[in-house]
This record gives C-alpha cells, structure tokens and sequence, in this order.
C-alpha cells in the first residue's frame, strides 16, 4: 500500500494495492504495521462503526476532547463519499484549514485522521457506506461539532447546495470561532503532547 501525508499534519492517504484474477480481487485495506511506520505509533483500536447514507447527506465536522479522542481509519467498502479532514487545533500552522480524499470501491483508499482533527465526509452516491476503525469508544459527553457549512473554513462540497442533507445537530453545531472563543476545540499543543505521549508507549 501506498501511504501519503495529507496538507493537514497528523492525516494521511492510504491507497492499497489490488490483486485481481478471473475470481474478483483481493486487498489489505489496513496495516497496523505500515502505518506505524508514519503515524510514530500503533493504533489501538477499540470501535469499529459503520453508516449508510443517501446522496448528499454530510457527516461533521466532528471531534472528541484530547485526551484521549478518537484517532479514525476511515474506508468506503460500497459507493463514494468526499472526505474532508479540517485542521480545528487552536494554534496549529494549518488551523482552519482543510483537505479531502476521494473515498469509493473502485480505488479504495482509506483515510487516517488523528486524534483532535476534524472529520467531515459527503455521500456522493445512494447507498455510500462508510466504515470507520476507532481508538476509542464513543462517549457522547466528550464528542463535538462544528457546523460543516461554516463560512470561515468553506468546505467545497461537489454537490450543489440545495441537495445537501444535514442534521439538526450538525447545523446547530457553532462555526469556527464561536468554538474556538468558548474553550471547545483542542489546542495544538494538547494534540502534540497527546500524540507524543503514545509515540513512547
């Protein structure tokens, strides 16, 4: 597998390799190994989750308090979906910022975002699944959100506007700011340590 650093520091692209013959094809769709090598640590994965979802519909942004957060693998087994990782740690050089990866079952990339980091997705097919490994439980007291339709970060979604189909949770969620000047998002230095403190474990 193929693995490269995203513009957001901490999320990387992992596209695998597939072996095809007459019977269909076969692929690792994750390496804790491989992807020790980049993150600094292994994953410890604690959850695993899946969602389906109608054309449009977005997901996030969401996050969860350091420590200890949710590191994420991310796939799309069946359909496609827009994945967006947006960088929401206070004081980071990329705050405020985003990238995206094209998540389907034709390439079948896999997304890793690490803890602290923002996740967005938008399903561009019927019926797009995504699947999502944890390194933690879900802890509703802890899990956060920041309206994906903020002006400040400007996600492009490529699906016109009028299609897009949100919860009420994630469009009452505050935009950028507002969380930042309420103490709710992680702060960069939180997030390093945080990550520095599995890199030794």
């Amino acid at each position: 597998m193929q693995i490269r650093e995203l513009s957001i520091p901490d999320t990387y692209e992992i596209t695998p390799r597939q072996h095809q013959d007459d019977r269909g094809l076969f692929f690792e769709f994750y390496r804790f190994d491989r992807l020790e090598e980049v993150v600094g640590h292994s994953l410890d994965l604690k959850q695993a989750n899946t969602s389906v979802s109608r054309k449009g519909s977005v997901r996030g942004i969401h996050f969860a308090d350091i420590p200890p957060s949710q590191a994420k693998y991310v796939t799309a087994p069946h359909g496609a979906v827009l994945d967006f990782v947006v960088d929401i740690r206070v004081g980071s050089p990329t705050f405020g910022q985003w990238d995206s990866v094209l998540l389907d079952d034709t390439d079948r990339r896999a997304i890793y975002v690490a803890e602290g980091v923002g996740h967005c997705f938008v399903a561009l097919t019927d019926g797009a699944t995504v699947s999502y490994l944890v390194t933690d439980v879900y802890n509703p007291t802890r899990e956060h959100g920041i309206n994906p339709l903020d002006e400040q970060i400007a996600l492009e979604f490529p699906v016109p506007a009028d299609e897009l189909l949100l919860s009420p949770k994630d469009t009452d969620a505050p935009g950028l700011a507002e969380a930042a000047e309420s103490g709710l998002l992680p702060s960069w230095d939180a997030a390093r340590a945080f990550y520095a403190s599995l890199d030794n474990k």
